[in-house]
């Protein structure tokens, strides 16, 4: 084995994801690894730096999709640096900013509606009289919106 080059079992000692996980990533286009004459995966070193910024924003719920199109803009492939990383956090800022308003909304709104415009509930915050809601399609609109008569 070369020097620079870590085993899927070392990978996931120091990454702390399991093995079947950095697996689906190899498969996901996240990471890349080479095949030794017994067919053994062999990774760079420095791939534990691109498995942490996978997990990183896993953790921050960005879609691994989204994860590896970030991680493609790296000139060859290469391991993300400090500058590297400020830059893709950056980018995923705004996501995480919408979901922190949605989740604050339903925060606040949860024992009073469901933001769905059922008219189930006795005492409605919304008032959703006439089934106003409907007018706007599917979903719950009202969560991180006021209705129409809450404005």
């Amino acid at each position: 084995m070369l020097r620079d080059e870590i085993t899927i079992g070392e990978l996931s000692r120091r990454s702390g994801a399991s093995q079947s996980a950095l697996r689906f990533y190899e498969r996901q286009g996240l990471i890349a690894s080479r095949r030794t004459d017994g067919n053994q995966r062999r990774y760079p070193r420095e791939t534990v730096r691109r498995v942490a910024l996978v997990q990183a924003g896993k953790a921050a719920g960005i879609p691994l999709e989204r994860i590896r199109e970030a991680l493609d803009t790296l000139p060859g492939g290469r391991t993300p640096r400090k500058r590297d990383w400020e830059e893709l956090s950056r980018s995923w800022r705004r996501d995480l900013d919408e979901r922190i308003a949605t989740l604050e909304a339903i925060r606040s709104r949860l024992t009073t509606c469901i933001g769905c415009g059922c008219l189930s509930l006795q005492r409605c915050g919304l008032i959703n009289q006439g089934d106003e809601a409907a007018q706007l399609g599917a979903g719950a609109h009202f969560l991180r919106t006021p209705s129409p008569r809450e404005a």
